[in-house]
């Protein structure tokens, strides 16, 4: 896993603050998510993690909201991909997609928050760089992966994102609402995949 110096700065945020970082992660890589089910002429998939995404996003918001995570981390994890022989690549970004919206399930069952934020980082930033090497045909150590623009500019993103919550003076829920509509505006992955209407 690809680690960078904003894990440990996003640790000291607090908690909704953490997650909120994570949701933004996962609704980045939400579109490589709904491009693998398109390939695979699927529909209902990229509904459910949608949904499942939007009980976080709600979570945020309403702080009192009761979701039962238990049951959403089901629902994720049976619409997670598997990979089989036949399978185009776009299935390894699809599946970080659901690894990385698991990582936030988790983060409200066990309570725990610094170990999830990380996770999610890493897995963002994972996906940027295999899909360099997949792209470019090479194979690369860690630190060579590291080096990469691609994902220096996913690192610089996410200092973006912690320096934008750090420095927060905004009332919460304004927030929340203006990074989920600005990313959802995008509608581009950290690979590059657009969603279109």
């Amino acid at each position: 896993m690809i680690k960078n110096p904003v894990q440990l700065r996003i640790e000291k945020l607090p908690q909704w603050q953490q997650r909120l970082f994570m949701a933004c992660l996962c609704e980045r890589m939400y579109p490589n998510f709904v491009f693998y089910c398109q390939q695979q002429q699927n529909d209902e998939d990229p509904k459910s993690y949608k949904k499942i995404l939007d009980l976080v996003w709600e979570s945020l918001l309403f702080e009192d909201a009761k979701i039962n995570f238990d049951l959403q981390l089901e629902k994720l994890e049976a619409i997670i991909p598997t990979v089989t022989n036949n399978s185009p690549y776009m299935v390894y970004p699809a599946i970080d997609a659901c690894h990385a919206l698991s990582e936030v399930l988790h983060s409200y069952l066990s309570g725990e928050i610094t170990e999830h934020s990380a996770k999610v980082s890493s897995i963002s930033a994972t996906t940027v760089a295999e899909f360099e090497m997949t792209k470019n045909n090479v194979s690369l150590t860690e630190d060579e992966q590291q080096a990469l623009s691609s994902v220096i500019d996913e690192f610089d993103l996410q200092w973006e994102l912690f320096r934008l919550l750090r420095d927060e003076n905004n009332e919460k829920n304004e927030l929340i609402k203006s990074l989920k509509d600005e990313i959802r505006v995008t509608k581009t992955s950290n690979i590059g995949v657009f969603l279109g209407d």
